[in-house]
């Protein structure tokens, strides 16, 4: 069995690094020749109206980047992707997620999908910040729909941070959310392999509303209810993810309210927390599936 693992060129932090590397000696151990692969090889072509790929000899690939048109490429060439080109994009995309998440039952936050502006010398005005303000009040998440590690994501407390906040992202995707603060700085991240729960972790911030351990968050291991389970397992399956992290927020009565989903999450965190192999599990998960096809 052939696999090849795509991480990015350009930004590959110790994280991103480590967590091909430990797939790929999981998947060693299991038979699999395995390489390593960027996305800036540019092994990919379109001639003559036709896709050609050196990637495309192979049993699968494990898709660690979020370059949309290789991975659509990929997929169009009928090569096996984890996680698949269509739920990657959904995923790296905040308002996309939410809007696939919408309408089936999910606790989401209040989100407002802000109107894209085109031009730098064009100010936002008066009557979108009323709005807002009598939609969301004080404070209110702003994030950017392209981020992740918790940058681009912003909290203002008054009308002077919010015109502030929206000045600086009016050029770039971004949605406009309410605040749950119920447990300010505290995120519950469940990691979901072939459609089942299979570790869980709670971050924590004491100095920052984000928990993102990039943001300077802690991690402890923590054992959700049952419908915290259940609401990452269906996120899983709505979005048709292989495996993911899933940040669910506290909200009224702890009830879980789903923050992000995370194609390609990273797990050393997790297995740090919890103890867990979680790098072993998705590669048996992946290869078994491979034989069953």
């Amino acid at each position: 069995m052939k696999c090849i693992i795509i991480i990015n060129a350009f930004r590959m932090p110790k994280e991103s690094v480590l967590q091909a590397q430990r797939l790929k000696d999981e998947l060693v151990r299991l038979n699999v020749d395995t390489e390593i692969v960027s996305n800036g090889s540019m092994r990919t072509l379109l001639d003559c109206g036709k896709l050609q790929s050196e990637l495309s000899d192979v049993d699968f690939i494990i898709y660690l980047d979020k370059d949309k048109y290789l991975s659509h490429a990929l997929s169009k060439m009928g090569v096996k992707l984890y996680n698949s080109h269509n739920s990657i994009r959904i995923c790296d995309d905040k308002g996309e997620t939410y809007l696939e998440l919408a309408n089936k039952g999910f606790n989401l936050p209040k989100t407002v999908f802000g109107a894209l502006c085109y031009a730098q010398d064009k100010s936002i005005d008066g009557e979108t910040v009323d709005r807002l303000e009598n939609t969301f009040g004080y404070p209110m998440i702003v994030k950017e729909s392209f981020g992740s590690m918790g940058k681009g994501v912003y909290k203002a407390d008054n009308r002077t941070e919010l015109l502030a906040v929206l000045e600086s992202v009016k050029l770039r995707p971004h949605i406009i959310q309410e605040y749950l603060g119920k447990r300010q700085g505290v995120d519950v991240r469940i990691i979901v392999i072939g459609g089942k729960a299979v570790a869980s972790m709670e971050r924590f911030n004491d100095k920052d509303f984000r928990s993102n351990v990039g943001a300077g968050g802690g991690v402890r291991e923590v054992v959700p209810s049952s419908e915290f389970i259940d609401t990452a397992e269906r996120v899983a399956k709505t979005i048709g993810l292989d495996y993911c992290g899933i940040d669910l927020l506290y909200g009224d009565n702890d009830k879980p309210y789903v923050c992000e989903v995370n194609s390609n999450a990273f797990f050393e965190g997790m297995e740090k927390a919890t103890g867990k192999n979680i790098a072993k599990l998705y590669a048996e998960f992946i290869v078994n599936d491979i034989k069953s096809c």
